[in-house]
């Protein structure tokens, strides 16, 4: 082989290393948190989620299946129908939760050997469509919406992500202005063992959850039990292999301060499996 065609094919093998480090299956978001992970061109992902939550005498267990399409490298659209099941004292239902639609442009990146940046704006609509006919507790009354900044670094062994977002809560049918809420969240990955991309891969994460939520408001007068903060330590964990992923974890509250009598969390649990197609 002359020097010319060892270069070309170093070369060659340099960016096919870079282009499978760098794969859509590779790319993590956070299990609670939000990350900039868009999906190639034309792509679709398909994910099953099971979620899990406990406030004092409240639980409330939901299914989702959530669809996502890349429209173009760097923009994804996507749907959520949840199905929900609610248990309150001694009442218990289900019915179909709302419908929401999303949408996530990545307007930065930055790649190199083994290492990814990335940031990524969210826009999320959840609709007023639940069955409130058998379950009248998920009768929130109104659409809202979740505006969200993300940033993501994504290396062969650690990973960080930050962002937050800010969810316009709407006025129910009640005329209660229901109070808007920030979330903000910090996370940190580590994958102990590098692997191939045909291998079984494992990314063990911790995230920081902090949601603030303002007080409700009815004729412009504040509603005492409405409204707080509260924080979450999160640990979990990304398993993935090829185009299947699984991910899962826990919300563990390590602070509260909510505004007059409410329940606070106990947990929230939450496991994905996600298909890239």
């Amino acid at each position: 082989m002359t020097g010319g065609n060892r270069m070309g094919f170093y070369g060659l093998g340099a960016a096919l290393l870079v282009l499978l480090i760098s794969r859509p299956i590779f790319a993590h978001d956070p299990i609670f948190g939000l990350g900039p992970h868009v999906l190639f061109k034309n792509g679709f992902e398909v994910a099953a989620e099971v979620g899990s939550e406990k406030a004092g005498s409240e639980k409330e267990q939901a299914l989702a299946l959530e669809v996502t399409y890349g429209l173009t490298g760097d923009w994804a659209l996507g749907v959520d129908l949840p199905y929900a099941f609610k248990e309150e004292a001694s009442e218990s239902s289900s019915g179909k939760g709302d419908v929401a639609v999303f949408t996530k442009y990545r307007f930065w990146r930055k790649d190199s050997l083994g290492l990814q940046e990335s940031a990524a704006v969210l826009l999320k609509v959840i609709t007023d469509t639940a069955d409130t006919n058998k379950t009248p507790a998920l009768d929130k009354g109104a659409t809202d919406t979740i505006l969200g900044l993300t940033y993501g670094y994504e290396g062969r062994k650690w990973y960080r992500w930050a962002s937050a977002r800010y969810r316009f809560n709407g006025t129910n049918d009640a005329g209660v202005n229901r109070g808007d809420k920030i979330l903000i969240d910090f996370v940190g990955g580590i994958r102990p063992t590098p692997t191939g991309y045909l291998e079984p891969d494992t990314v063990w994460l911790l995230e920081l959850n902090g949601e603030y939520g303002e007080r409700a408001e009815l004729n412009g007068v504040e509603l005492s039990n409405t409204g707080g903060t509260e924080w979450f330590l999160s640990p979990g964990i990304f398993w993935t292999r090829r185009n299947f992923a699984i991910k899962a974890g826990v919300q563990i509250p390590i602070y509260h301060n909510l505004n007059g009598n409410q329940e606070e969390s106990d947990y929230r649990a939450k496991v994905a499996f996600e298909w890239h197609l």
